[in-house]
């Protein structure tokens, strides 16, 4: 099983050490494939924006990927049951792909596409923030389906 992540934005500081920990973590336990896209210009119209990122972002996503589409609205998920939720897609034989959407959020074809809409938290977040936030999630996930521990 394959985990691609569709990031829209260059990872910048504070956030490009902890991102690229995590990967490193992470790459010790699955294939991990991130894809970023540029920010589309806004221009005084957000709505196009996210607009293009959508077209963008929807030529990425792997035609049989299980995709989960992180949106603040979509359903909350403890540690347990994301590790749940992958283990069950690598038994599966199907690649994850997660979406990350920019500073606007996500375009509704891409919300509705998904096959899942999980939430990091009722809060938002800056996106890059978001991706490390993922990130070590889904290091914590695949020490859960281990069996091993995790302490960081």
């Amino acid at each position: 099983m394959r985990i691609i992540l569709v990031c829209v934005g260059k990872v910048r500081e504070p956030f490009a050490d902890d991102i690229a920990h995590y990967e490193r973590l992470l790459g010790r336990h699955a294939r991990l494939e991130t894809i970023e896209l540029g920010e589309a210009a806004a221009d005084g119209d957000a709505r196009r924006a996210v607009a293009k990122e959508g077209e963008a972002i929807s030529k990425r996503i792997p035609p049989d990927a299980f995709v989960i589409v992180l949106d603040r609205e979509g359903r909350l998920a403890s540690s347990e049951s994301l590790a749940a939720l992958l283990e069950e897609r690598r038994q599966a034989g199907r690649d994850v792909c997660f979406v990350l959407g920019g500073p606007f959020g996500l375009d509704r074809s891409l919300l509705e596409r998904g096959d899942e809409r999980l939430s990091l938290g009722r809060v938002t977040l800056p996106h890059q923030l978001a991706r490390v936030v993922l990130l070590e999630q889904l290091f914590r996930a695949h020490k859960i389906v281990l069996g091993e521990r995790y302490h960081y």
